[in-house]
C-alpha cells in the first residue's frame, strides 16, 4: 500500500461554520498557523438562520462584527411569543446582562460564508470540498487522512491539535467512537422559504416569531423574517405529531399552520415558492468534549433543540473558549480542558437545557405568556434569551431549574 504524503500544521479546525470560521481566525489573530477542512463547497445551505445578541460579542471579538453589519442582514431587536389570542415580545436592548442587544436574522449561506471569507481575509487557509475519512490521535501529534473530493487525492496531515466544529457532520464523534444518544424525545422539523408578504399583518420583521399551536402545546413555529421580503418557516413536533399528516412535506407544514390561526393570518398571502425540507432526530451528545489532541465545538458536540436558536451561540462560545485555552496551550502553559473548557461551556448547556424542557412540559410557556410578569424578571429571562446563558449574576442562570420551578409555579396560581 503506498503511503501518503504527510502535511505538517500547527492546528487543524474541522468545519469553515460559524464555530470553525471564529475558532480560526482567534487562532490566527494569535499568530498561529491555522488550516480549516469543509467538506462542502460555500455557499451552502444551512437551517438556524436567527441569530442571539450574545452570538455577536464572539463575531466582534474575532474582529468580523463591521462586514456582518455591512452586509444587509435583518436587524433583530428581540423575540415574539404567540399563542392564540396571546402575544407577547422581550426586547433584547432591555435585558438583565450587559452586552449586544440587537442581532442579525441572517441567511446562513451568505452569514456562513461571510465569516469565513473573513477568516480567509485575516490569513486563515481553507480548503473546501475535502472530507476527513480516517483519523489517529494513538500518538505525540493527531493525524488526519484527508480526501480531495474533486479528485479524490488523498494525503494526511499531522498538526499540534484539532478543532471540530463540523457541526451535524460530527466528524470527530463519529472516528472516535464518543457519540451518546439524547436524552431528549426524537423531533422532527418540517420547513421552507417563502416569499411572506405579510403586510398588515403585525408582523414584527426585528423579531423572531415563535407561535405555539392553539391546541397541542408541544407543537411550535418559527417565523424568521429576512430583508428581502422572506422568511424562513418551520414546525417543530415529536414524531407522534406527524402521524396521519400528509407525507408531502408542504401540505404538512401548511395544514399545522392553518390549524395555528395567528401564524395563519401572518403568512396567508405567502408565496410557497421552495419545497419543504426535514430534519429529525438532530438532538445529540457526546461521551467527552475533549482529549488528548482534540476539543470538539458546537454541534459537533452537542445540540439541544432550535426552540431558542441556542446553537450558534453555542457553537460561537465554545469556538472562542477553545481557541482561547488553545492559545495558552500551544503558548507552553499547563491547561485543565475540562476545568477551563468543559465544565464552564456545560454551564450555559445545561441553563438552556432546563428552559428547552420547561418549554415542552409547559412550565416555561406559562412563564413566557404570563401576563402579570414583574419587569426585572422579564429582563432576567429577556438575557437568558438573547444568548447570555452563562451569566450566573442572573438568579435565573445561577439556579434555573429552582427558579423556573417557583415562577412557573407563581404564574400558575395568578
Amino acid at each position: 500500500m503506498k503511503s501518503l504524503e504527510v502535511e505538517q500544521r500547527r492546528v487543524v479546525v474541522i468545519g469553515a461554520g460559524p464555530s470553525g470560521a471564529i475558532a480560526a481566525a482567534l487562532l490566527k489573530r494569535n499568530g498561529h498557523d491555522v488550516l480549516v477542512l469543509e467538506r462542502q463547497r460555500f455557499p451552502r445551505f444551512s437551517i438556524g438562520e436567527s441569530l442571539l445578541s450574545h452570538c455577536l460579542d464572539f463575531v466582534e471579538e474575532a474582529g468580523m462584527l463591521d462586514a456582518v453589519r455591512a452586509a444587509g442582514f435583518q436587524t433583530k431587536h428581540g423575540a415574539a411569543f404567540g399563542w392564540g389570542e396571546r402575544y407577547t415580545e422581550f426586547d433584547f436592548r432591555d435585558t438583565f446582562t450587559k452586552g449586544q442587544g440587537s442581532t442579525y436574522q441572517v441567511l446562513r449561506a451568505d452569514f456562513d460564508k461571510l465569516l469565513a471569507d473573513q477568516a480567509e481575509l485575516q490569513g486563515v487557509e481553507i480548503r473546501y470540498e475535502e472530507e476527513i475519512f480516517a483519523v489517529d490521535f494513538s500518538a505525540d501529534c493527531p493525524r488526519l487522512s484527508v480526501r480531495r473530493l474533486a479528485d479524490g487525492h488523498e494525503y494526511q496531515v499531522e498538526c499540534a491539535f484539532v478543532l471540530d466544529g463540523s457541526g451535524y457532520g460530527r466528524v470527530l464523534p463519529r472516528l472516535l467512537d464518543l457519540d451518546l444518544p439524547s436524552n431528549f424525545p426524537v423531533r422532527q422539523a418540517v420547513f421552507t422559504h417563502v416569499e411572506d408578504r405579510s403586510e398588515g399583518s403585525n408582523f414584527d420583521r426585528e423579531k423572531i416569531l415563535i407561535s405555539t399551536h392553539p391546541e397541542l402545546r408541544d407543537v411550535w413555529f418559527w417565523t424568521i423574517p429576512f430583508s428581502n421580503g422572506r422568511c424562513s418557516v418551520g414546525v417543530v413536533a415529536d414524531a407522534t405529531r406527524y402521524q396521519g399528516r400528509p407525507e408531502d412535506l408542504d401540505a404538512c407544514l401548511k395544514q399545522f399552520i392553518e390549524e395555528t390561526p395567528s401564524l395563519h393570518k401572518v403568512l396567508k398571502n405567502a408565496v410557497w415558492d421552495t419545497p419543504a425540507r426535514t430534519i429529525g432526530g438532530y438532538s445529540a451528545n457526546v461521551k467527552t468534549l475533549h482529549g488528548p489532541g482534540f476539543a470538539l465545538l458546537g454541534n459537533a458536540a452537542e445540540f439541544l433543540d432550535p426552540v431558542f436558536s441556542s446553537g450558534v451561540t453555542i457553537a460561537m462560545r465554545s469556538a472562542s473558549m477553545a481557541a482561547g485555552l488553545l492559545h495558552r496551550q500551544l503558548s507552553g502553559e499547563a491547561v485543565d480542558w475540562e476545568a477551563d473548557f468543559a465544565v464552564p461551556l456545560k454551564r450555559g448547556v445545561d441553563t438552556f437545557r432546563v428552559y428547552v424542557e420547561g418549554w415542552y412540559d409547559g412550565s416555561f410557556q406559562d412563564v413566557i405568556y404570563f401576563e402579570k410578569a414583574q419587569p426585572e424578571i422579564r429582563r432576567m429571562i429577556s438575557s437568558i434569551l438573547a444568548g447570555y446563558a452563562w451569566d450566573e449574576k442572573n438568579p435565573y442562570v445561577a439556579e434555573p431549574r429552582r427558579r423556573l420551578r417557583v415562577l412557573a409555579e407563581l404564574c400558575a396560581t395568578n
